[in-house]
């Protein structure tokens, strides 16, 4: 949980276009802001602190101490940021590792269409030489439409911004996309022959991919 809150008080900085020396709102507001405990925020604080995105000035506040910091710049960072990208890697294979497996019992005819509609257009931007980032994403949302579980698309909606890193900055470079192509072919293929077992074999092969890409940056 800390890891989380670190990252979304990252992307709050991003997102308000903060500079050095720039206050962030109070410990009590940010609890509110991103639904968590005081004291999962304190520990996010201080890993924030340890790396020098932001110092904590007793009876004064947060205030923002390097907007570059996420970009990677240091060794230590790298790696703080590999751990963190692997951690949601390990939330995304069990939960839409779930959906492929339902989406393989569960897919319709009208379904089977249109990830096969989705996946012709990716072969043409590949083709083409043009970013496929979004045509992949919308190839993995089609898959956990067809899985049918309300509650699974809600909990995977709540953490969105995480998902979505996998398709973005710094992992949307196209290497990504080119090495997992071969996989959503099969494990499509799978799907729409309602094999969950081979479907979901498939998808390990594509979450062991993207995680070699991260262990290797």
């Amino acid at each position: 949980m800390p890891e989380l809150v670190s990252q979304e008080i990252q992307n709050f900085i991003e997102e308000k276009s903060l500079q050095e020396g720039d206050k962030l709102p109070s410990v009590e507001a940010m609890t509110q802001m991103f639904g968590v405990g005081r004291s999962s925020l304190r520990e996010a604080l201080r890993y924030l602190e340890a790396i020098d995105v932001i110092t904590v000035a007793n009876g004064k506040g947060i205030f923002v101490r390097d907007v570059g910091t996420y970009r990677f710049a240091g060794k230590i960072k790298i790696e703080k940021e590999k751990r963190f990208l692997l951690s949601i890697l390990d939330v995304r294979r069990a939960l839409e590792g779930k959906a492929v497996e339902l989406a393989a019992k569960r897919i319709t005819p009208a379904q089977i269409s249109e990830l096969t509609e989705c996946l012709r257009e990716y072969a043409r931007l590949k083709e083409a030489g043009k970013q496929t980032s979004q045509i992949d994403l919308a190839f993995h949302r089609g898959v956990m439409r067809a899985a049918a579980n309300p509650i699974l698309s809600s909990v995977l909606e709540s953490i969105s911004s995480l998902y979505e890193r996998f398709f973005n900055e710094p992992l949307g470079e196209q290497k990504l996309f080119d090495e997992t192509y071969e996989f959503h072919h099969t494990m499509f293929a799978a799907i729409a022959d309602h094999d969950s077992t081979r479907a979901l074999a498939e998808f390990d092969k594509l979450m062991n991919c993207i995680e070699e890409i991260i262990k290797s940056y």
